[in-house]
């Protein structure tokens, strides 16, 4: 829920408490699990503001999730390799020549 909601753009924990009916406390908790993951990320003028943004792979959690529940599925690896696909060409020539 946290993901869709910041997928639709930046926000801050209070108003996604209000927008998702939960307990602030437990919105700022799941964010900061969710900054832990690299899914998140935290923005704006100060190291310590609120503000939050969606990570590319956080993105890319929210695409795949109905996979998260398989068992036969290495998530992380997953959007590891998601991730890799989807970098610029000049990277991507970059570790060809290595």
């Amino acid at each position: 829920m946290i993901l869709d909601r910041l997928r639709e753009g930046r926000n801050v924990g209070a108003n996604l408490a209000i927008e998702l009916d939960r307990n602030r406390g437990y919105i700022n908790n799941q964010l900061s699990k969710l900054a832990t993951l690299e899914l998140v990320r935290r923005v704006g003028p100060s190291e310590n503001g609120g503000l939050y943004e969606l990570t590319d792979r956080g993105d890319a959690a929210v695409t795949y999730r109905e996979m998260y529940k398989d068992e036969s599925v290495d998530f992380a690896a997953l959007l590891n390799s998601e991730l890799n696909t989807s970098e610029s060409p000049e990277t991507n020539a970059e570790a060809a020549e290595e």
